[in-house]
């Protein structure tokens, strides 16, 4: 059964930090591209963040670069979000995605909030 269970998500204030993890099973994590999506209502899915196999290699859209950072901890078949100034224009329902088109994997998970507010 394959399962990506993210957590982490909640009101924050401008400004402030929030982590989001990203728990999978089912599969061979470390055999595949991890990232991070979002989508706002009203809005399209948006992909915020992109983690290569080994974890060598990130990127980030420009509307959160240089404030949020993707990591993978493969032992633990974990990848993380951390997001620092966060902003109201932040809030969304963030989803993990696990991707290997060569393996034909393309799982998702069923999203945490985040909702940026004084």
């Amino acid at each position: 059964q394959v399962q990506l269970v993210e957590s982490g998500g909640g009101l924050v204030q401008p400004g402030g930090s929030l982590r989001l993890s990203c728990a999978a099973s089912g599969f061979i994590f470390s055999r595949v591209t991890m990232n991070w999506y979002r989508q706002a209502p009203g809005k399209e899915r948006e992909l915020v963040a992109t983690i290569t196999v080994a974890g060598d290699s990130t990127n980030y859209a420009d509307s959160v670069k240089g404030r949020f950072t993707i990591s993978r901890e493969n032992a633990k078949n974990t990848v993380y979000l951390q997001m620092n100034s966060l902003k109201p224009e932040d809030t969304a329902m963030y989803y993990c995605n696990a991707n290997r088109r060569v393996y034909g994997i393309d799982h998702w998970g069923k999203g945490t909030l985040v909702t940026v507010s004084s």
